[in-house]
């Protein structure tokens, strides 16, 4: 741990309370958060647990150093809403490639929009269809323990066979309801029994098994990654609170009784929920935004939106409290960015003090709102010209991944912050690896409308394309 870091607290989940977190190996602190089902263009919603184990992500890195700290982000990229989705964009296609093709551009834009949001690159991030043989051998596990068993062409997990089942989210075995994304069928020995593993017909996506040619379940997933890449027992598991009951509950029963250990992970910590202008985010009510949406198209307040002001947004208020993403809100947020870099202008962050109140905030169960206040005291100083200041406001800022331009970046693009444009950039370049070259092409012509105008080359040190920009006005 970093001298003179004070002690970080996070609450847990699992014993409604908050406590010193102390990592099983300080030298090795490991963090796991479900990612994507890559189907569609990631919400806003979405949007807040990337933000916010960033963050952790980012403090974690700071306290025990970077190189003590491995982060694992996956990629779900089988499921039953890829099959369908893939079957409704490319109907004249093999479903196979079809699915490659919606997942492959679906999680290009996802990790596009991610880096939008100022976040670091996981150590890790794993697609669930690169780790089929772990989830076999665990359901193999399972049954061989006598946590699960064969029946109506699936391998189930049995509820009742683990007797504390529940102490996530508090729920009674009488209380559960089935935990996969299937009807409660017959052939379950008990209703709350999920499915670890079903077969698949020829025109569904499928593997080799002992079991018969299929694919996992949901929960199963993200079982097998975490063990491959954290172990058995691990620091920090995350996600939203939509994923308590039953994906988390259910990993952990999984993962429990696969391994005979008393825990899958020592803290589990969830982000509240998201409502827009006061309403709660759906298609019907047409509230539903998305992050490319914010950021690319101006159905949301009329305007594009960079990626630092979203960030900001999240961040005003605390992780476990619920939070209504308003215009207002990225109106205020996009206020305290200007300030803040008005303050600190092209300065460099080397050698600047982080604000001892800030990380103070940090430190306490991720207080982002008590940080960005002390961030925004310590604005007033580098205001009058402080050069001290000026530096710890830069430093402090990146700490919660904030303030990555300069001054003259920020405010050069009339409202298209450089971590946006990069995002897109990221997207047409991935696109253009996809040999999707209309998509490429509109990528361009947006850009250019803005008066950004972009130059193609080829590395030569690593021979792959890359692409620089500037504004022409």
């Amino acid at each position: 741990m970093t001298s003179g870091t004070p002690q970080l607290r996070l609450h847990n989940t699992l014993t409604r309370q908050k406590a010193e977190f102390v990592p099983l190996d300080p030298a090795n602190v490991r963090m796991y958060v479900c990612g994507p089902t890559v189907y569609d263009y990631a919400h806003i919603g979405n949007a807040r647990p990337v933000i916010v184990f960033d963050v952790l992500f980012r403090l974690l890195r700071h306290v025990y150093g970077p190189e003590h700290v491995t982060y694992v982000r996956n990629i779900t990229d089988v499921d039953d809403k890829i099959n369908a989705r893939a079957a409704r964009d490319y109907p004249g296609l093999p479903l196979n490639e079809a699915i490659r093709k919606v997942t492959e551009k679906t999680e290009a834009q996802f990790l596009a929009d991610a880096e939008a949001l100022g976040c670091l690159e996981p150590t890790v991030q794993p697609r669930a269809t690169e780790n089929i043989a772990e989830m076999i051998a665990l359901i193999g596990s399972l049954i061989q323990r006598g946590h699960a068993y064969e029946a109506g062409g699936e391998v189930l997990f049995s509820v009742p066979s683990m007797p504390d089942y529940g102490q996530l989210s508090g729920r009674n075995l009488e209380d559960n309801v089935a935990g996969a994304r299937v009807a409660v069928e017959a052939h379950k020995h008990d209703p709350a029994d999920f499915v670890l593993w079903k077969l698949s017909s020829e025109n569904e996506p499928g593997w080799d098994s002992p079991w018969g040619r299929g694919r996992p379940g949901w929960h199963i997933e993200c079982s097998a990654m975490s063990e491959r890449y954290l172990g058995q027992v691990f620091d920090i598991h995350g996600g939203g609170l939509d994923l308590i009951f039953p994906h988390h509950e259910n990993e952990i029963a999984q993962s429990r009784c696969a391994h005979g250990t008393p825990m899958m992970a020592q803290v589990w910590m969830h982000n509240g929920f998201l409502q827009v202008e006061g309403q709660k985010m759906s298609k019907s009510l047409g509230n539903f935004v998305t992050i490319h949406d914010l950021l690319a198209t101006e159905t949301f307040g009329g305007r594009k939106w960079p990626g630092e002001v979203l960030r900001l947004a999240m961040l005003m208020t605390h992780y476990r409290e619920p939070i209504d993403f308003s215009v207002k809100r990225l109106e205020e947020a996009e206020t305290l960015l200007d300030g803040w870099y008005r303050a600190v202008g092209d300065i460099s962050p080397d050698g600047g003090l982080l604000c001892a109140d800030a990380l103070e905030a940090l430190v306490d169960d991720l207080n982002t709102p008590v940080a960005v206040g002390a961030l925004h005291a310590l604005r007033v100083e580098a205001a009058k010209g402080s050069e001290a200041a000026k530096r710890s406001l830069k430093a402090s800022a990146g700490l919660l991944g904030l303030l990555g331009s300069t001054a003259t970046q920020w405010f050069s693009g009339e409202g298209v912050a450089t971590q946006d444009v990069e995002a897109r950039i990221a997207a047409r370049l991935s696109a253009l690896a996809a040999k999707d070259f209309a998509t490429a092409d509109k990528i361009r012509a947006e850009l250019a409308e803005e008066g950004i105008a972009l130059l193609d080359y080829k590395d030569p040190e690593i021979g792959e394309r890359r692409t620089k920009w500037e504004v022409k006005r």
